[in-house]
């Protein structure tokens, strides 16, 4: 079990039960311009998805307004996309889900080494482990400064910030990156919020890949059929020197699941999975986000799953995280890894809709 590295005055992430569904649908209340419950299924074509996938991923959703996607890091293929029309979007922004890439872009820099102990205050100092786990702020802000917005906005291109993930996915928008500091904290907000970008939860997906396959940024590919499926072949976009990092980052994002802000996704301490949570207010879109982005870190097969929650107060990264982890666990309760390899049964292959709510 990967625990949060502390030295002094940080303390570890509460323990609590997953969060109770709404079965209602409700409107927005407050500020707020999107509901948080919603029926997220509807419009979507699932001809050319995993259907095993597809259901395990609409149950653990169940009425929350957000998206779910699923992609195999090793090819890039889509497996599954609930919502697909908010997934398409041009984006929200990032929250704490940025710090993966500013994690990246400090060690490959030099600007810090995964052990060392940034002061923060005058009683607390944190590692890169226990950075990611807590998820803070100040210490991610501080990286930011030490690299510079020029920096920042070339590792963030890198990791394909800024343009579409996928490819020949149509109706896909691009989120977007700042061409200057953003005026509300400038770079440190940049690299501790994602201020002054907008993601998508297909770029989260195809940055997550990359970690989890070792550096291989995939297009992502998401057939239209279950031809499209067997014919699919994986397209490479770029690969990401950063092989010699990825450890001391998976440290930290396996800390996040284990006992951090993701905790709620830890199904099975026996399941390795890593993580990273995000949580912060869109004021242009006028809607609280919760993101997680993920993978398992399996031997046989491996699921890259994302996670974005939009709506008021009540959603979070880590109610975004216990969503990711219903997915893992639904599969494995179907015995799906374990199945991996062996031809799925004839009646995954359907066009008709599936798992609409």
């Amino acid at each position: 079990m990967a625990l949060c590295h502390t030295a002094i005055g940080a303390a570890p992430a509460s323990r609590k039960g997953p969060a109770r569904r709404n079965s209602r649908k409700s409107a927005p209340s407050g500020p707020w311009r999107q509901p948080t419950y919603a029926d997220s299924t509807l419009g979507d074509n699932v001809d050319g998805d995993d259907l095993t996938i597809r259901r395990a991923a609409v149950d653990a959703l169940g009425r929350y307004n957000g998206s779910v996607v699923v992609a195999d890091p090793d090819t890039g293929r889509i497996l599954t996309i609930v919502n697909q029309k908010l997934a398409y979007q041009s984006g929200f922004q990032p929250c704490s889900t940025i710090k993966l890439v500013t994690a990246f872009a400090a060690l490959r820099e030099g600007v810090v080494e995964s052990s060392t102990m940034l002061r923060l205050s005058k009683y607390m100092k944190l590692d890169l482990t226990g950075a990611l786990c807590h998820s803070n702020n100040v210490y991610f802000a501080i990286l930011g400064k030490r690299l510079g917005f020029e920096r920042v906005s070339r590792y963030a291109r890198l990791f394909g910030l800024g343009e579409k993930a996928g490819l020949d996915l149509e109706g896909e928008q691009p989120g977007t990156l700042p061409e200057e500091p953003p005026e509300n904290g400038g770079v440190g907000m940049m690299t501790s919020f994602g201020e002054g970008i907008t993601l998508t939860p297909l770029e989260l997906a195809g940055l997550l890949c990359a970690i989890s396959n070792g550096g291989t940024l995939y297009y992502l590919q998401y057939p239209h059929s279950q031809d499209d499926a067997a014919r699919f072949t994986p397209e490479v976009k770029r690969q990401l020197d950063i092989g010699q990092w990825i450890g001391e980052v998976k440290t930290g994002m396996r800390a996040v699941v284990d006992s951090g802000t993701g905790h709620r996704a830890n199904y099975d301490p026996n399941e390795p999975i890593m993580g990273k949570t995000g949580t912060c207010t869109d004021y242009k879109a006028m809607a609280h986000l919760g993101w997680f982005g993920s993978f398992d870190d399996a031997e046989r097969h491996k699921l890259v799953v994302v996670v974005l929650l939009t709506g008021g107060k009540s959603v979070n990264g880590p109610v975004a995280a216990g969503v990711a982890g219903s997915v893992y666990k639904n599969l494995s309760e179907q015995n799906f890894f374990a199945r991996m390899g062996n031809p799925p049964p004839a009646s995954l292959f359907t066009t008709q809709s599936c798992c609409a709510r």
